[in-house]
Order: C-alpha cells, then structure tokens, then sequence
C-alpha cells in the first residue's frame, strides 16, 4: 500500500484540487471560495493563523500508479473538549478520488488519525457526515463510528457573521443581566 505522509507545502494546488472535487461531490460546486495560498497559510502558517501557526493539517496518499498527483487526503483540525479535558481532532475532509476507492485508503487516514490522537493523548476523533451520503454513512459504521443523533451543528457566516460581531446596541441590559 501506498504510504500515508503528511501533506507538504508541494501538496498544496493538488489539495486544493481535492477541496474542489469533494465539494462537487457534495453538490456544493460553487461553496468553495478559498484559494490554494488561503489553503497554503491555515497548513503552514500564515497571517490569518493564531501568531503564525498552522491552524490545519493534512495527511496525504500519493497517487499509487506512479503517477503524478495525490489520490485522497485528510484535512483536520485540533479541537478541545472541556468535558474531556482533552484535545481532540476534527476531521475536516476526508476524500478519496472515485479511481482510488475501495483500495483501503480511506480506511488507512482514519487509522492515521487514530493513531495521531492516542500517540498525543487526544480524547477522540470526529467529524460531520451529510444525511443523503449513505456509502460514507455505511463506511464509517464499519470503522466504529458513532453518529452523534442528539447533537446537531449550528452555524453562524456570511451577513449573520457580520451582524453578530457588531456591538451590542444596549448595553445596559448586558451589563446588568436584564
């Protein structure tokens, strides 16, 4: 099999590449609006990052056909859990080129995430999953995932984004707890 590695700057346009298919897939063809140098700084540092840390990381599969290009990718992210006390990793993206499936590679990123949690002493690893994607839905069942039915995600972006940052307009009643 080929070996799993972690994404290097190289990586970069042929994730970005990956981004795009993934969100083609996920029929949101038009939602992504990075770019790859956007991609390049949350990697590898960058203005945009807590003081110039990477804020993501990347593990990459190699195009096993001797080939140029990456045949999948794991993009992930640290998080904390205060119930935990532990830091966990959320799996951002996870994709696999349609010629590359069924060779065990998205398997191979799970268990390299896996082992990247225990090794660090995180308390899990977790992620979101579409309801109409069915084969992902069956795929990580039979990786011992749990679909967390009680929780559901919020979001806040775009003009709501915006309008939440704006100061408050009666302070008072903040301040006073009314």
């Amino acid at each position: 099999m080929t070996p799993i590695r972690p994404a290097t700057p190289a990586d970069v346009p042929q994730l970005h590449e990956l981004i795009r298919e993934l969100a083609n897939f996920e029929r949101a063809p038009d939602a992504v609006v990075s770019t790859p140098d956007d991609l390049h700084s949350a990697l590898f540092g960058g203005d945009h990052t807590p003081h110039g840390s990477p804020a993501a990381y990347a593990f990459v599969v190699d195009n096993p056909d001797d080939a140029p290009g990456l045949a999948a990718m794991a993009i992930y992210v640290l998080n904390y859990s205060t119930w935990l006390g532990k830091y966990g990793i959320y799996l951002e993206d996870l994709y696999v080129r349609p010629q590359f499936r069924g060779r065990g590679f998205g398997r191979a990123l799970l268990a390299t995430l896996a082992r990247e949690a225990v090794d660090r002493g995180y308390g899990r690893v977790e992620w979101s999953v579409l309801d109409w994607n069915t084969p992902a839905w069956d795929f990580y069942r039979t990786q011992g995932a749990e679909a967390m039915t009680e929780w559901t995600v919020h979001r806040v972006s775009g003009a709501a984004l915006t309008a939440l940052a704006q100061p408050a307009t009666d302070t008072t009643s903040i301040a006073s707890g009314r």
